[in-house]
């Protein structure tokens, strides 16, 4: 080997993540549906039913969080300020009434989102890690805009309706989010192991994508004047 050669370093796994999912999350941000709830076209009832798909959602992913509390590299990432469920349900009840639950249900792509995460959270730590990263940071960060965008599309009073985008228990978002990418890095995976997360961490994203595409078809009943 050459004295000019230079080793180059692996890249990190949580870069590689990053990076490998990008396409995916540039799309379902150029959605239909999405577009028309950050341009602020969507009824309340449209909107709604995009929380509704979520708190599906989250309610299976924090289900097998209670089970990786038992994982030795599961539990790394049982971290009980990310919760959202509890969020959902108060701003279901603030959109719909107090008899939300009953007017509610998951769309077909929601089911099929659902039937993936109980195949691979509750006995996969690598298939927890990689649902919840897409979850958790998406709304750490593109869903602080979905925030401001629907707070004031719909004129909600603080955070009412919008409150899963809040998240009281962490004080710096940036610093929390770089400690969540450095956990990324530490886990003990091989090369194998990091590429089959990410790959989960893909098929997560297009579950996310075709939730939406469901939520799309029913747009031009969900647009207002």
């Amino acid at each position: 080997m050459s004295e000019n050669s230079e080793t180059v370093a692996p890249q990190r796994f949580s870069t590689e993540l990053r990076a490998r999912t990008r396409g995916d999350h540039a799309q379902a941000q150029q959605l239909p549906y999405v577009d028309a709830m950050l341009a602020g076209k969507l009824s309340r009832a449209g909107y709604a039913e995009m929380v509704a798909q979520q708190y599906f959602a989250y309610s299976v992913l924090e289900q097998a969080a209670q089970v990786m509390r038992t994982d030795p590299i599961g539990r790394r990432f049982v971290l009980p300020e990310l919760d959202r469920a509890p969020a959902l349900a108060e701003d279901l009840a603030y959109l719909l009434g107090l008899d939300w639950q009953d007017r509610i249900t998951p769309s077909p792509a929601t089911l099929r989102y659902l039937d993936r995460m109980r195949a691979v959270c509750f006995d996969w730590p690598g298939g927890f890690i990689a649902h919840h990263y897409t979850r958790y940071l998406g709304d750490l960060s593109g869903g602080q805009i979905i925030q401001r965008c629907v707070i004031r599309a719909y004129d909600l009073p603080g955070d009412r309706g919008a409150s899963a985008y809040t998240f009281p228990l962490i004080k710096n978002v940036k610093r929390f989010k770089d400690g969540y990418r450095e956990m990324l890095d530490l886990l003990p995976f091989d090369p194998a192991q990091q590429r089959r997360v990410i790959e989960e961490a893909i098929v997560a994203y297009r579950h996310n994508i075709e939730v939406f595409d469901d939520l799309g078809r029913d747009l031009p009943a969900y647009l207002v004047a």
